[in-house]
């Protein structure tokens, strides 16, 4: 992934847009941060009151990111996905990415959001290469793309378009996993 405009990001404040669906995430929450740099939403999931780990793959934005929480080294485009347990991902209260995107990694990060679990995500979108890196259509989601990923959770939030400060085109949502319907049991209900 062309981390230019990741990496002028990884010392900022928090995403305005994982500030503003925070309030989701109940206290003590686990959450995950995919690609979490220096930590910058560690930071501010932990300042919460949640519980975080951040994975990443640089050894050095994950010293600084450890500060916040549980880190996770390991390299996820390339290799396994590091957080399985018996072939099964583990799950957080919620999930926060951000300038990240690895379109093979999202029916995993989706299965690490448990059921009620809260999906932040923010990312570049087409329309970006006309303003800046990244450019490449490989790291640009496409219109809607995140809707049809994520089309059957409870969407509390999506926008798709353009932000002026710095310039890019961002696509981004917040959305809670539905919880698995009970079984029929095949017993008619009857009501009094």
């Amino acid at each position: 992934m062309d981390l230019t405009c990741v990496c002028a990001h990884a010392l900022d404040a928090p995403s305005a847009w994982v500030r503003r669906w925070t309030h989701l995430l109940a206290a003590g929450a686990t959450v995950l941060d995919v690609a979490c740099g220096h930590g910058r939403h560690m930071r501010w999931l932990s300042e919460q009151g949640c519980q975080v780990t951040g994975l990443d793959r640089s050894a050095d934005a994950l010293a600084a990111a450890k500060a916040y929480g549980e880190v996770v080294l390991a390299d996820i485009e390339n290799n396994d996905w590091p957080l399985l347990h018996n072939g099964v991902a583990r799950q957080f209260d919620g999930v926060v990415v951000t300038n990240y995107l690895w379109r093979a990694l999202l029916p995993v990060i989706a299965a690490s959001v448990r059921p009620g679990g809260v999906l932040i995500y923010e990312t570049f979108a087409q329309g970006n290469e006309t303003v800046g890196k990244p450019s490449r259509p490989d790291f640009l989601l496409a219109h809607g793309e995140l809707l049809e990923h994520f089309a059957n959770w409870q969407v509390v939030a999506y926008e798709d378009g353009f932000l002026e400060s710095p310039p890019r085109f961002v696509q981004r949502i917040a959305a809670i996993r539905p919880a698995p319907r009970p079984p029929e049991s095949g017993v008619p209900r009857y009501s009094l």
